[in-house]
This record gives structure tokens, C-alpha cells and sequence, in this order.
């Protein structure tokens, strides 16, 4: 088993990447960035947008990955539907357009340090998992629109079942909280 992952690693060429490999490190920066500056930037619209263009990065990524489905399914529900939900969401609340002081607390230096250390964990994680492993795209069953839509009916329906029940709850929400400060005035 470690012979053929060896003998995979040196038939790839670690240091002579594809050009396939060079364009999803330089999505993935791209995503990377726009995901950073999604939680960091004050404005609330802004965040908004920049969350398009990471999640956007992400179906870019699963098409390098000759995973099409996916990637569909990535621009319609996520980039479509949670993003236009989150939108709606703060038109309907009237949250301020610029600056908002209320979305900054004291705890940056504190939020940094746990988010460095999370993220260190995770790519500790998945080098260690995935070292010695490589993705063949010239043979791209497992990304397939059948082997995905049996993978995604067969034990992923009740997570999406739970994501929809919890961005409805949060659509009426906003409709609830939208409709108490017309009625106060």
C-alpha cells in the first residue's frame, strides 16, 4: 500500500505540477483572500458580496475537480439562494449600509488567535490524511452526476433537509423582526 502511493507520488512529479494544479492553487488563493475578507471587513453588504465571490471560488475549485454537478449545485443553492436569503435578510431588518458599529467587538486579537490555531489544526489534519494521496482527473468517475446524486440522496438528504428548515427559520425571522418595528412606529 505504501509502495504504490510512493510509486504514485513519483509518477506525478511533485515538483512539476499540471497546469490544472497551478490554476486550482491560484483559486484557491483567490477564495482564500475573498473568504478573509469576508469576516473581516465592517460592512455588512460588503460581507455579502465578498461571500459571493468565495463561494463562487469554491464551485471553481469542484470544477477543476471535474466534480460539474457539485459545482452547479454550489452557484445555485449557495451562491443563488443563501446569499439572496443573507440579502434579503438585511433589507428586511434595515441593517445599516455602511459601518456598523455593532458588528465590532474588543475580542479581534483573541477571534485571531483561535482562528490561526483552527486553521493550523485543519491543514495539520488534512496533510496528515491526505499526503500520500492523489486525485486522478483523467478517470473521473467519482465525481459523476450519478455517483454524486446517490452519494448526496443516500446520506446527505438530512443535513440539506435541516439546512432548508433552518434558512426558512431565519427568513421568517427576519420577516418577524422586520414587521415589530413597523408596528412600533
Amino acid at each position: 500500500m505504501i509502495l504504490a502511493a510512493q510509486a504514485a507520488a513519483e509518477a506525478h512529479g511533485f515538483l512539476s505540477p499540471s497546469g490544472v494544479e497551478i490554476a486550482f492553487l491560484l483559486v484557491g488563493l483567490v477564495t482564500l483572500g475573498a473568504a478573509v475578507v469576508t469576516v473581516t471587513t465592517r460592512q455588512l453588504v460588503h460581507a455579502a458580496l465578498w461571500l459571493v465571490v468565495a463561494l463562487g471560488g469554491l464551485a471553481v475549485e469542484y470544477l477543476l475537480l471535474t466534480a460539474e454537478f457539485i459545482a452547479w449545485v454550489q452557484v445555485l443553492i449557495y451562491v443563488g439562494s443563501v446569499v439572496v436569503l443573507l440579502l434579503f435578510g438585511l433589507m428586511l431588518t434595515k441593517a445599516p449600509i455602511g459601518r456598523s458599529p455593532d458588528a465590532d467587538s474588543g475580542n479581534r486579537p483573541v477571534a485571531l488567535g483561535v482562528a490561526l490555531a483552527a486553521a493550523v489544526a485543519l491543514v495539520w489534519v488534512v496533510v496528515d490524511a491526505f499526503r500520500t494521496t492523489w486525485i486522478d482527473l483523467d478517470g473521473a468517475v467519482q465525481g459523476s452526476t450519478e455517483v454524486t446524486g446517490a452519494t448526496l440522496f443516500k446520506h446527505w438528504v438530512l443535513p440539506f433537509e435541516a439546512l432548508s428548515v433552518l434558512l426558512l427559520a431565519a427568513l421568517v425571522g427576519a420577516i418577524v423582526l422586520s414587521r415589530k418595528k413597523e408596528q412600533e412606529r
